[in-house]
């Protein structure tokens, strides 16, 4: 009745008619820049800085979370994705907080990808698409019987669009990177100022990262129970290489480390900062070195996203022909279940990824392809 009855007024103009319906002015939370509402749960989400990897993950990344990425073996793509993610907080005007054990956070920042404006993007596409019909006539060599069979979908795509594309190839401006606020920690430097600093039984340098990162979500206002004065926005917490000899932990150099809870610690009280705080975490960890499975085990727990990276390089992959247009394969470990019983798991298990014309994509391996060439 009250549709019908708004549906007479549109018609006959009249002015003075009204309705107790009022069109909702949006979410505060959308309004954050870079950032968009998940449709399943209602969760704000930011992009990681690769579009195809934000739709394995259910649409990106939540706001609040933690995303760890299992390093490859010689750490180049967990690298790479590290560099993705502070270079889309460039490109949204995110804060950024770099910490890293072995390169400066300022080394880091000046190597971030140049983002692909969208004539460049298109321009790559076209170029893309027509190497790929290159390749498909160089493929015709299949037996006839697959060549009706349904193609399938390599990439993971959605409707909308969300996140930006990058070339490795280039770096960002200078310009671009004076126009944002980053915070740096770099471990050779901060533990010689306070050698002793112990906090919940971690280590000096997980305690003294820790600390540093509390200060600037409570003075910077990122922290959710008081809100900021101006425009609300992201900070984007990138950690390079944690667990590592380089952070002073031995969990990758013994089975039986002297600070076994203090990785662990450290994550926990971590995610506590990041779940009352409008901020989200990478973290890039060489989990093929920690010998002691039970600490992954819990490493896995305490966070909300894993991922792992197995790269071709150095393998009997690397010249394998049924993997020659890919460079490694994505595990997809865990996915966060947020405000809701199930999470968005990905319709496939069988995930790649490569790097090529400049652009780091994830892809769904082609199976029949591989089938055919086993038979």
């Amino acid at each position: 009745m009250m549709a019908a009855g708004g549906g007479a007024a549109r018609g006959g103009g009249a002015a003075t008619t009204s309705t107790s319906f009022r069109r909702s002015g949006g979410s505060r939370l959308a309004a954050v820049p870079g950032t968009r509402p998940a449709l399943r749960h209602g969760q704000l989400l930011l992009s990681c800085g690769v579009p195809s990897l934000d739709c394995v993950l259910g649409g990106g990344l939540a706001v609040g979370t933690l995303l760890l990425i299992e390093e490859d073996k010689y750490g180049v793509y967990s690298s790479l994705l590290f560099k993705y993610f502070l270079a889309e907080g460039v490109v949204c005007g995110h804060d950024l907080f770099v910490a890293s054990a072995q390169d400066p956070p300022a080394n880091i920042i000046k190597e971030l990808p140049a983002p692909l404006l969208d004539d460049n993007f298109k321009t790559e596409r076209v170029e893309a698409t027509a190497a790929k019909s290159e390749d498909c006539q160089d493929s015709m060599q299949i037996a006839w019987r697959y060549q009706n069979a349904p193609k399938v979908e390599t990439s993971p795509t959605t409707s909308i669009k969300f996140g930006h594309y990058y070339d490795v190839s280039k770096k960002m401006s200078p310009e671009l990177l004076q126009s944002i606020k980053w915070h740096s920690f770099f471990l050779p430097d901060e533990l010689p100022l306070e050698p002793k600093l112990k906090m919940c039984n971690m280590n000096c340098g997980y305690a003294r990262l820790l600390r540093s990162i509390q200060s600037v979500i409570y003075q910077e206002g990122f922290d959710g129970s008081h809100p900021q004065k101006k425009q609300k926005n992201i900070l984007r917490i990138g950690i390079q290489s944690l667990g590592s000899l380089l952070w002073d932990d031995d969990i990758c150099s013994t089975n039986t480390p002297e600070d076994i809870h203090s990785l662990t610690k450290f994550l926990y009280v971590l995610r506590g900062l990041l779940r009352k705080s409008l901020s989200a975490c990478i973290i890039t960890m060489p989990s093929h070195l920690i010998e002691n499975k039970a600490i992954m085990e819990r490493v896995t727990n305490l966070s909300d996203m894993v991922v792992g990276l197995e790269s071709f390089i150095g393998s009997e992959r690397e010249t394998n022909p049924l993997y020659k247009d890919y460079h490694g394969l994505l595990h997809v470990h865990q996915i966060p279940r947020l405000n809701s019983l199930i999470c968005d798991v990905s319709d496939t298990k069988d995930l790649a990824f490569r790097l090529k014309r400049k652009q780091f994509t994830v892809e769904k391996m082609q199976v029949e392809e591989k089938r055919w060439s086993k038979s």
